[in-house]
């Protein structure tokens, strides 16, 4: 029983053999009382009236069932009240009826036959006369036919729903082999529907992963090799000729080249794990003010307004936000932090000239730069670190410029309600 499709099937025949079993047994044994017992009681009035009376010999008794007999064609007995056979005709003797019963269907080895009882409280059992057959064999084979009938009917579809797993379980396989491309078509609105769904989704985002990790790795190496070769340059000319300026601009190398692999191991763990793991109440005004003291000529205004999120990686959402006003635009910076019905909303501007229409959703691209920005110093990190923290605390980041106000950037989250 290893193939899901066969417990499906027998599972439906076994449950239709029980209904039937149990059919079958209510019919045989159970006691029924229905309108028909006043139908046997008015024909057991009628038949009385074809018959001796009940103090007549047998003789007499036994020419009234052979009358009877001749007439309908069918096998008759007439029993005492205490159930004694009196006279009998026909092929074969009907089976007498049970002790307590009024009236209706009694079974033997010959068939069915119809009791019915007379106003003398004699009985007249009659049954139509039929090849002899065994009641088990009847049963069998009337279960035989429906067993049939299911097995030819539940078996397809038993064998679709199963086949559409064993087709999901082909490109899980897939997937696991190395192809990344593996999606299943979702057949169906039911449970496997469903399942079929997750997986392409599943497949999609760890499609999407490894696509962005590859990026990372090939944007990374290109990032890192020009810091490594002024280092290493540095380091070339220190062994000759000792400067101090030399070892500063060193040590500025080192930093950028900290700085760097900093931010590529925080977005990645920020895209590995997309929750926030131990989240605190934490007030955006209060962050925003905290950071804007590091830049001249930076202005803080709003209301205090409380998120619900790690404060470090809110304070460097902040932090990178006005990095990036300070080296790519112009003073003064202003922020503002304000509450919309249950977001909170971050506002950072700058006096710059903006950016191109075709650049405001990729300057959030990792390592991408805008074309005219290209000399400036910067990772190209920044704003993908601000989009993804955004983003992993519920909300997003987007380029919001205006033309009275062409270099804005607008972070929105879930606020904490009173």
């Amino acid at each position: 029983m290893r193939r899901l499709y066969l417990q499906f099937y027998l599972t439906i025949l076994a449950s239709l053999l029980m209904v039937v079993l149990g059919a079958s047994a209510l019919w045989r044994f159970a006691r029924t009382e229905t309108p028909s017992d006043r139908a046997f009681e008015m024909a057991g009035v009628l038949v009385a009236g074809q018959l001796a009376p009940a103090d007549a010999d047998l003789q007499a008794q036994l020419q009234a069932i052979d009358r009877l007999h001749a007439r309908l064609r069918i096998d008759l007995a007439l029993f005492a009240s205490d159930r004694r056979l009196l006279a009998a005709a026909g092929q074969g003797v009907p089976p007498p009826p049970a002790r307590r019963q009024t009236g209706g269907w009694v079974h033997g080895r010959g068939g069915p036959a119809w009791a019915i009882r007379l106003p003398d409280d004699r009985w007249v059992v009659a049954r139509v006369p039929s090849r002899p057959y065994t009641p088990l064999w009847g049963i069998l084979a009337f279960l035989g036919t429906i067993a049939l009938m299911v097995a030819i009917s539940a078996y397809p579809i038993a064998r679709r729903l199963t086949r559409r797993l064993e087709r999901l379980n082909a490109k899980v396989e897939a997937l696991g082999a190395g192809d990344l491309s593996a999606r299943v078509k979702v057949e169906g609105k039911d449970e496997v529907a469903r399942l079929a769904a997750s997986f392409n989704r599943s497949a999609a985002r760890i499609e999407q992963l490894v696509h962005a990790h590859k990026m990372l790795l090939a944007n990374t190496s290109h990032e890192l090799r020009t810091p490594l070769s002024r280092i290493r340059l540095g380091i070339e000319l220190l062994k000759e000729t000792p400067d101090a300026k030399l070892g500063a601009a060193l040590q500025k190398d080192i930093a950028e080249l900290d700085g760097l692999i900093e931010q590529i191991l925080l977005s990645s763990r920020i895209e590995a794990v997309r929750e926030v793991a131990s989240p605190e109440d934490v007030d955006l005004l209060g962050v925003a003010a905290e950071e804007a003291i590091r830049y001249e000529r930076c202005s803080v205004a709003g209301e205090p307004t409380i998120v619900r999120g790690d404060r470090a990686l809110l304070q460097r959402m902040v932090r990178n936000l006005l990095d990036n006003a300070h080296r790519h635009g112009r003073a003064p910076i202003e922020v503002e932090v304000r509450s919309q019905k249950d977001r909170a909303v971050l506002l950072v501007w700058d006096q710059g000239p903006g950016i191109a229409e075709a650049d405001r959703e990729r300057i959030f691209s990792p390592f991408y730069r805008v074309p005219s920005r290209a000399t400036v110093p910067g990772s190209g990190l920044g704003l993908t670190l601000v989009r993804q923290i955004a983003r992993q605390h519920g909300g997003d980041a987007m380029w919001a410029g205006t033309p009275q106000r062409p270099s804005r950037m607008r972070v929105e989250l879930p606020r904490k309600l009173e």
